[in-house]
């Protein structure tokens, strides 16, 4: 609710906006243009009136699909991988997923995370000896070099991190 609110006063806010000439600014493919990325990470869309910036878009953490898709984005993997099998049901999975990709995020693509649900894949739970969950998994160069079962603190997942990065 507050979010519409807020989403209404920004957009009143800038149609309320006129050029000095007291008419609307033209639409034109010069304020349409793609996004630039710069190296501090931001992206910058060019406009005549003002530059907006936003966060890039970070892709470190995704779902698998299927098993080849978990063969193709995580044994074949060159960045070391964090593998969280997870269910909707379970509590704890809840707690420990969005903490988890907090704490990969900030290694800023020295690692990614996949996220594995056993109820769609059983077959990668059974494969992986996932009797529990949550469990993750640390996975370089295709073999598993770490592993833990159930929720863990920020300061535990940094030092498992930390310990797969090297």
């Amino acid at each position: 609710m507050a979010q519409r609110f807020l989403l209404r006063r920004f957009l009143a806010s800038i149609i309320s906006r006129k050029l000095p000439q007291d008419r609307w600014a033209p639409l034109t493919s010069k304020a349409l243009q793609i996004p630039q990325c710069s190296p501090g990470g931001l992206t910058v869309t060019p406009s005549p009136a003002r530059t907006i910036f936003t966060t890039r878009v970070c892709s470190t953490t995704f779902n698998i699909q299927d098993g080849p898709d978990f063969q193709d984005r995580v044994v074949n993997s060159e960045t070391p991988v964090v593998v969280d099998f997870h269910a909707q049901w379970c509590g704890p999975c809840k707690i420990l997923g969005p903490r988890l990709e907090k704490m990969v995020a900030k290694q800023r693509g020295k690692v990614v995370m996949a996220k594995v649900d056993i109820d769609d894949h059983t077959d990668l739970a059974i494969e992986y000896e996932v009797s529990a969950v949550p469990t993750v998994l640390a996975i370089k160069n295709g073999d598993v070099v770490d592993k833990f079962v159930g929720i863990k603190d920020e300061d535990q997942l940094e030092a498992f991190l930390k310990k797969l990065i090297g």
